[in-house]
């Protein structure tokens, strides 16, 4: 188990599963589309930095508006404007595919009757679309959704936000996040937590927890 994955015995039992969405239950890439439509490597790479970067895109997840970050962006970039566009209209190809296992842990705890929500940031606009062909997220009792809600990961007051919608304290529940930042932010607030890399992991603390029989 790694650090961030705290020892079991030190904890009161998990009665609740806080999950982070991106990279942890659904791949995420701009170069997932930017890669179909950027042939030369360089100018990819140079365009997922500079451009439409996850930097600026987080921008959007923070609840800035998406016409507004779209045409000041192609007011500082001049000559891009069908690429930036493409971020507006196609972002669910930046969505490859699912993370291999971690939806298959959130229906075993499902059927074991664990509560499960999650905390996201994700762009409202975006988040809908997404959701809406979904049906893993029929399991979760409540998402909170940083673009909603205009509070992103790792501000304290989304992990405060989510400890009140979802009923439980935050030392009961135990969140699930790939950034590391993130992860600290709510052990700090008294969450149990554990650092994504990948499900076996996951797999291993939660069956350690007593989450999986």
């Amino acid at each position: 188990m790694s650090e961030a994955n705290e020892s079991v015995a030190a904890y009161e039992p998990v009665l609740a599963v806080v999950f982070d969405v991106g990279r942890v239950l659904v791949q995420w890439d701009l170069k997932a589309l930017y890669g179909k439509l950027i042939a030369d490597p360089a100018r990819l790479e140079w365009f997922t930095r500079h451009v439409v970067s996850e930097e600026w895109h987080f921008q959007h997840d923070a609840g800035r508006d998406l016409a507004e970050m779209v045409a000041a962006r192609k007011a500082e970039f001049p000559g891009h404007d069908e690429l930036i566009d493409a971020y507006a209209t196609r972002f669910l190809e930046t969505i490859p595919g699912n993370v291999p296992g971690s939806h298959d842990l959130v229906r075993t705890l499902a059927s074991r009757g664990v509560p499960l929500f999650a905390i996201t940031n994700f762009a409202s606009p975006f988040w809908k679309e997404y959701r809406s062909a979904e049906p893993l997220f029929d399991l979760f009792g409540d998402i909170v959704v940083s673009g909603d809600e205009k509070i992103v990961k790792p501000d304290p007051a989304i992990f405060d936000l989510a400890a009140a919608r979802f009923g439980y304290q935050p030392q009961a529940m135990l969140f699930i996040d790939d950034n590391a930042a993130n992860v600290a932010a709510a052990k700090m607030l008294g969450w149990q937590v554990h650092h994504f890399e990948n499900a076996e992991k996951l797999r291993l603390d939660l069956a350690a927890r007593g989450l999986l029989g």
